[in-house]
């Protein structure tokens, strides 16, 4: 097997697309509201009901772990009331109702996310609306209202698999906003929050079970990634039954509720070097500090074993931050060339894990 894989590919970054890509995963998907998710103009009359299929949909997509939220002008009161009497209210995540630019509203949603403007599919009835976000967000697939029967059979909107994960995506993102609240209410150090929420954070060697998750996180993170390569299942499967890899999973809990699997490492162990070819870590987790927690459990590993441990990093617009996590863990850039950067680690001080955290590692 090759160094990437057969089949990986190297993830695009959001920021620099000059428009949409229409193979990309959709991560959520903007609604407007009149003519759009109701039929009719809510400010005219306040019974409007929703299009057909249109509740249909957004449950199917709800269940592919698909987010929805709303960049719609009208009266927020009003609009999240009728929402609440149709049952739709809960499916939204960060709502923006107000009588802004539709391209601001559907900016804040990616920012409230934290997920990259090419991961939005905006629908809008209206071809300004729709024209007037493909100006000032190119990146962003525009949909025109009139395609929602074809909806769900986009394959963008098509996940190769729904996880547990995937189905409990909505829930643990309100949780995070629950976190997110209560850590801007406490006033102390950020040290005393963290310590406060009871995290266990698991590390295991991935079971056939965590393939269809593992393949998940690699096509879906690109922040905390650090090559933006991505694996199929059945690549995945190979590096877990091979003797000369490593693949390990990590997954966070705490008071509030689970996050899921939320981290992934590939090693592959030769005689004198253990080479860290992929290490990417969920952008709702990066405060916590569980990804330096992941890292030294690789170092250790490789120490134990008499190695040394390399690791890949291939810089993108939108991975910085692994680049600062190598260099803050004690990683020495040994090399540059094709666009990949190689850094050895140094395993002669690795620190202990933090102790607001419950670390069970194993493998």
């Amino acid at each position: 097997m090759s160094e990437t894989g057969t089949t990986a590919k190297t993830a695009e970054t959001a920021e620099t697309a000059e428009t949409a890509d229409t193979g990309k995963t959709v991560k959520c998907v903007v609604w407007d509201l009149d003519h759009t998710v109701w039929d009719g103009v809510l400010l005219e009359d306040g019974r409007v009901t929703v299009r057909p299929g249109v509740a249909d949909a957004i449950r199917t997509l709800d269940e592919r772990g698909i987010l929805h939220s709303i960049a719609s002008r009208n009266d927020h009161a009003a609009a999240m009331a009728r929402l609440e009497e149709l049952g739709l209210a809960e499916y939204f995540l960060h709502p923006q109702i107000n009588w802004g630019a539709k391209s601001a509203s559907v900016r804040s949603v990616a920012e409230a996310l934290n997920i990259g403007l090419d991961t939005i599919a905006f629908i809008d009835d209206q071809p300004f609306e729709r024209d007037e976000v493909s100006f000032a967000l190119p990146q962003v697939r525009c949909l025109d209202a009139a395609e929602l029967p074809g909806l769900t059979r986009l394959p963008e909107l098509m996940p190769r698999f729904a996880t547990d994960d995937s189905r409990r995506r909505r829930e643990m993102y309100r949780a995070d906003q629950v976190r997110k609240d209560a850590e801007e209410r406490f006033d102390g150090a950020q040290d005393e929050f963290l310590a406060r929420l009871g995290m266990r954070f698991e590390i295991a060697p991935a079971g056939e079970p965590d393939l269809q998750r593992a393949e998940e996180l690699t096509v879906r993170t690109n922040q905390l990634n650090t090559t933006g390569v991505t694996y199929s299942y059945e690549e995945l499967d190979a590096f877990r039954t091979s003797d000369r890899h490593l693949l390990l999973t990590a997954s966070l809990t705490d008071r509030y509720g689970p996050y899921g699997t939320i981290g992934l490492a590939l090693v592959e162990k030769g005689e004198e070097d253990w080479h860290l070819r992929l290490l990417l870590m969920s952008c709702r987790v990066m405060s916590r500090g569980v990804g330096t927690v992941l890292i030294n459990h690789v170092k250790r590993l490789a120490r134990d074993a008499g190695a040394r441990l390399i690791a890949d990093f291939v810089p993108t617009d939108r991975n910085r931050m692994m680049y600062v996590s190598f260099k803050f863990n004690g990683f020495e850039e040994i090399s540059r060339e094709d666009g990949r950067v190689r850094f050895a680690a140094d395993l002669s001080s690795i620190p202990p894990d933090p102790a607001y955290l419950d670390v069970r590692a194993a493998g």
